[in-house]
């Protein structure tokens, strides 16, 4: 395929030509077939197109904000002959990325390693792959494209904060319910036999008075689980803010995990990621704040009432913009469900601050800087 600068020869030489032959001007004549010479040239070059295995890897897969991640491209020359000097195209983020290959001989491979742009929080796919090659003068080109994709995660900036405050210690022998994990020490009621049950279970003195083998429920003692809740609506929210507000969440939710808390992360768009006490799940949670967008279409805080559960060992956290004052109403509806519920806002309105609302901690920040530091003194002094 003819390049910009092989259209503009092919051009050149039409014009020489008829020029030359119409003023009877030989030296025309000659630079004319000169130059649809130089295209032929460059037309049987295409002919010794390369043939190459192309493998692409991105390294680190996962990185923050402004770290260095790079996509690794090893290249074979597969052919019998040496392949020529080529370029290799990469798309990362509508960004053309342009990789010179020099030229390999026969077997030969070579790694070439080349930066990818990390200044922006996304899920982005690096590729399709595409190896160029031209002639030497660039007036034809051709292409082959490798239908292959990997995938960059840049996750959510990260601050050092204090998990979502429960109001409840975590004394192993604190209190237990029935939503509880069996298989404890702690005895939490007596119920019915059921096969399975282990035998030195058995209460004797209840089985005795009831006429029906009874036996001793052990759970786990309750842990506060805490959930961390995102809203993810378009109302109420700048660009900057809704930045603050996921890099907020993440704080939050890596805190937990890190804390030893079972955690539940979720958005109001229906992303959802748990935690066991373990913390296993904190790349789960970044890669779904990593893909976190706003849309006009999801629900916002009024997606809470469905997040609520049975288990009373529950605390809530929720981070979001400056929503309708209306739409911040459902929170007062469902505290009664939680052991405690804090509420984390964003606003770049100087003028912008809470008058808080009955039973939630509340929380204003014009910045994510300015939350850390609010939040920090808030909970480590309640």
């Amino acid at each position: 395929m003819p390049t910009g600068s092989g259209l503009l020869l092919a051009a050149t030489a039409v014009a020489l030509l008829g020029l030359g032959w119409l003023a009877d001007y030989p030296e025309l004549v000659a630079v004319g077939f000169a130059c649809l010479a130089a295209l032929l040239l460059a037309a049987a070059w295409m002919l010794l197109r390369p043939d190459l295995a192309a493998v692409r890897d991105v390294r680190p897969q996962r990185v923050s904000p402004g770290e260095e991640a790079f996509g690794v491209l090893t290249l074979t020359n597969e052919a019998r002959r040496r392949s020529p000097p080529i370029l290799a195209g990469e798309t990362v983020a509508g960004r053309r990325l342009q990789v010179p290959v020099p030229s390999l001989r026969p077997g030969q491979e070579h790694t070439a390693n080349y930066p990818l742009p990390t200044g922006k929080r996304g899920i982005y796919q690096v590729g399709p792959l595409t190896i160029g090659h031209t002639d030497p003068l660039r007036l034809m080109q051709v292409g082959k494209t490798y239908s292959t994709y990997s995938t960059l995660y840049v996750h959510p900036k990260l601050h050092r904060v204090e998990p979502v405050p429960s109001g409840q210690t975590r004394d192993m022998d604190g209190p237990t319910s029935s939503y509880a994990p069996q298989g404890g020490v702690a005895f939490h009621s007596l119920r019915e036999y059921v096969p399975g049950d282990d035998y030195r279970l058995i209460h004797w003195k209840s089985t005795a008075r009831t006429g029906a083998l009874m036996v001793r429920h052990n759970v786990v003692p309750n842990q506060p689980r805490l959930l961390v809740v995102l809203d993810t609506s378009s109302a109420g929210y700048t660009d900057n803010t809704f930045e603050y507000a996921v890099s907020a969440a993440a704080s939050l939710a890596v805190a937990a995990m890190r804390g030893g808390f079972p955690l539940e992360l979720r958005t109001t768009a229906g992303g959802v990621v748990a935690s066991d006490a373990r913390g296993d799940g904190v790349l789960a949670a970044m890669d779904l704040l990593a893909a976190a967008e706003r849309s006009p279409g999801d629900p916002g805080l009024a997606a809470l009432p469905a997040m609520v559960t049975l288990d009373d060992s529950v605390s809530l956290g929720v981070v979001t913009g400056e929503p309708d004052p209306r739409t911040l109403s459902v929170l007062p509806v469902v505290r009664r469900h939680f052991l405690m519920a804090s509420l984390i806002q964003f606003s770049e309105r100087p003028e912008a601050w809470s008058t808080g609302l009955p039973g939630i901690v509340t929380l204003m920040a014009h910045s994510v800087e300015e939350f850390v530091q609010a939040w920090n003194k808030l909970t480590r002094t309640s």
